[in-house]
C-alpha cells in the first residue's frame, strides 16, 4: 500500500468490560489467587530442602512463568475496565505482545519437559538421577526460556513492520498477534505464515511430546501391582493431562483460527482461559495437590503459627 495512505499509529483502542463490575471483580480475584498460589510455590520450593528435586525445580519455573503470564495482561485489562475508553500505546502493545508470546512459547516447551521428567521418574527410575541431574535441568529450563524468547522476537519483529490505516480498534482485550493481523492494512501473509509455522514447532510438537510421555506413563501405571497405587497415579496424571490439554487447545484456537471465523466474545473467552485461568489452575493441579508440597506448607505455617 502506498505510504501516503498509511497512518503512523500511536495507540490502539481495545475491547473492555467497562461498566461490568462482576467481570472486574472476577478477573481481580483470579489474578490475586494466581499471585498468592504461585508465590507460595516459589517460597516453598526455595525454603524446603525436600523440594530441591528436578520436579519441583521445573514447577518453580512454571510458577514464575505463570506470574509473568498473568501480570503481562491482567493489570492492564483491569485498568482499562475503569477507564471510559480502553487504550494501549503502540509501543506498549508491541511490548505486551512480546512478553505474552515469550511466556506462551516457553510454557509449551516447559510443559513438554515436565512431562518427560515424570516419564523418566516413573518409567526409568534407575536412570532418573543421572538423566535429570542438576546441570542438565538448568540447561533444559534455560533452553525453554530462550526458545520462547526467540519465537516471540520473530513475531514481534514482523508485527512491527505492519501498517495500519485510520483509527485502529483491536477486537480483543489485550494485544496479541491475531488481532493485530486482522487490524493491519498491509500485507500480512508473511506474519500469518510465521504464526502457523510456529504453531507446529512451538505448539503442536511439545503437545505430541506430552501425549507420548503420558501414554508411556499410563502403560507403566497399568502394570502397578495394587489398585490403590494405580488409582492414585492415574488421578494425578489425569489432572496434569487435563490442564495441559486445555492450555494447548485454547492456544491453538487462539492462534490458528481464520480471521473470518473470529468473534470478539469467543476470542475474549479463549484468551481468558489460557492466559488468565490456566496460570491460576497450574499451582492447584501440579503442586498444591501434592503431599510433599502440602507437608512443606504445613511446616512453614506451623513454624510461624
Amino acid at each position: 500500500m502506498a505510504a501516503e495512505n498509511q497512518t503512523q499509529v500511536t495507540e490502539f483502542l481495545l475491547l473492555s468490560f467497562h461498566g461490568q463490575p462482576f467481570l472486574f471483580i472476577l478477573f481481580l480475584l483470579i489474578y490475586l489467587a494466581t499471585l498468592l498460589e504461585n508465590c507460595a510455590i516459589l517460597a516453598l520450593v526455595s525454603l524446603d530442602p525436600h523440594l530441591h528435586s528436578p520436579m519441583y525445580f521445573f514447577l518453580s519455573h512454571l510458577s514464575c512463568l505463570d506470574l509473568c503470564y498473568s501480570s503481562v495482561t491482567v493489570p492492564k485489562i483491569l485498568a482499562n475496565s475503569l477507564r471510559p475508553q480502553a487504550t494501549i500505546s503502540y509501543s506498549g502493545c508491541l511490548a505486551q505482545m512480546f512478553f505474552l508470546m515469550w511466556c506462551a512459547g516457553t510454557e509449551c516447551a516447559l510443559l513438554a519437559l515436565m512431562a518427560y521428567d515424570r516419564y523418566a521418574a516413573i518409567c526409568q527410575p534407575l536412570r532418573y538421577a543421572h538423566a535429570m541431574r542438576r546441570g542438565l535441568c538448568v540447561a533444559a529450563a534455560t533452553s525453554c526460556w530462550l526458545w520462547g524468547m526467540l519465537d516471540s522476537a520473530l513475531h514481534t519483529l514482523l508485527a512491527s513492520r505492519l501498517s495500519f490505516c485510520g483509527a485502529v480498534r483491536l477486537q480483543h482485550i489485550f494485544c496479541d498477534v491475531p488481532p493485530l493481523l486482522r487490524a493491519a492494512c498491509s500485507d500480512t501473509r508473511l506474519s500469518r505464515l510465521a504464526l502457523h509455522t510456529a504453531s507446529l514447532f512451538v505448539g503442536l510438537s511439545p503437545f505430541l511430546m506430552v501425549l507420548a510421555s503420558y501414554l508411556r506413563i499410563l502403560l507403566a501405571i497399568l502394570r502397578m501391582p495394587t489398585a490403590t497405587s494405580r488409582s492414585k497415579a492415574f488421578s494425578t496424571c489425569a489432572a496434569h493431562l487435563l490442564v495441559v490439554a486445555l492450555y494447548f487447545l485454547m492456544a491453538n484456537l487462539n492462534y490458528n483460527r481464520s480471521s473470518s471465523g473470529s468473534w470478539p466474545a469467543v476470542d475474549t473467552l479463549v484468551s481468558a482461559l489460557y492466559c488468565v485461568v490456566t496460570p491460576m489452575l497450574n499451582p492447584l493441579i501440579y503442586s498444591l495437590r501434592n503431599q510433599d508440597v502440602r507437608g512443606a506448607l504445613r511446616k512453614v505455617l506451623g513454624a510461624h503459627g
